[in-house]
């Protein structure tokens, strides 16, 4: 079932942008550039809507439910648990011990000119 509606939304997303793509713009006429014909109204010269504006709606509209059916079945599939929730299975912690050398181990130079105040 997810697998059918994700191809069907692949295929609804590449029909609407492909009818985007191809669409007039309103003012595309030579006449609307200058003030002719009925370009100040409201839905322009060509009325309402045609067939590809109606078609466009449609597949926006279908676009949108496919999208939120999808995020809830994806949603749904997810697991709510991560890898820090079980760490039964975890290997055990290694204890490594930081080899730093006793105070006295450390030769201290009979140079008291240094170069650092202090």
């Amino acid at each position: 079932m997810y697998e059918i509606l994700l191809v069907i939304y692949l295929i609804v997303a590449l029909a609407l942008i492909g009818m985007v793509l191809i669409q007039q713009g309103k003012g595309a006429d030579m006449g609307s550039s200058f003030g002719a014909g009925a370009s100040a109204t409201v839905f322009g010269s060509s009325g309402a809507g045609n067939f590809m504006t109606k078609t466009t709606t449609t597949l926006a509209a279908v676009f949108f439910v496919l999208s939120i059916v999808l995020g809830n079945l994806t949603a749904g599939q997810i697991k709510k648990t991560d890898e820090w929730s079980d760490l039964s299975t975890a290997p055990a912690a290694e204890v490594v011990e930081k080899i730093v050398p006793a105070v006295e181990d450390v030769p201290v130079s009979e140079n008291k000119a240094s170069e650092v105040p202090n």
